[in-house]
């Protein structure tokens, strides 16, 4: 993250990686992404949670791979080979997102990020850090640290 204050205007701005979920764009910052990778195989394991595929080795570390768009309550994700997964650092424990595709990094302002408008007094907004509108569309912003709770990335690693 970046500030620059000039002539008196505000001039935060956010790097993020954008990508694609059942033809929906979302977004992270891109300070929480190690990496991004083409789509491979993971090995399942027993009696994980829903939304965990299973683990896979990146260079002699094993990492759960997390189907994102279960995580986020839509229909699991096919993966095929235009599928990414991103590998990204939640409380100090890397992960793999497993996107439909990755679209681009985009730099906004911090002033483009919208808040995330009520829907119902129980609609639970944590897991979106805001709405970004561009040209294109909306892009939902995505806040890994408050979608993975310390307790729950524990236990992906147990």
């Amino acid at each position: 993250m970046t500030t620059n204050k000039t002539a008196g205007f505000d001039r935060e701005t956010l790097e993020i990686i954008a990508f694609r979920l059942h033809d929906q764009e979302f977004c992270v910052k891109t300070t929480t992404i190690r990496e991004i990778r083409g789509w491979a195989p993971s090995t399942p394991i027993p009696h994980s949670p829903p939304e965990v595929i299973g683990v896979m080795n990146l260079r002699g570390t094993v990492i759960p791979i997390i189907d994102l768009a279960h995580k986020l309550g839509m229909t699991s994700t096919v993966a095929n080979e235009r599928s990414a997964i991103v590998v990204a650092e939640v409380h100090n424990m890397v992960i793999g997102l497993v996107v439909d595709r990755v679209s681009d990094i985009l730099t906004v302002r911090a002033s483009e990020v919208q808040p995330v408008p009520e829907v119902t007094a129980s609609f639970d907004k944590s897991f979106a850090e805001g709405i970004i509108a561009n040209e294109h569309g909306m892009i939902c912003f995505l806040n890994l640290s408050r979608m993975f709770k310390e307790r729950e990335i524990d236990d992906l690693a147990a």
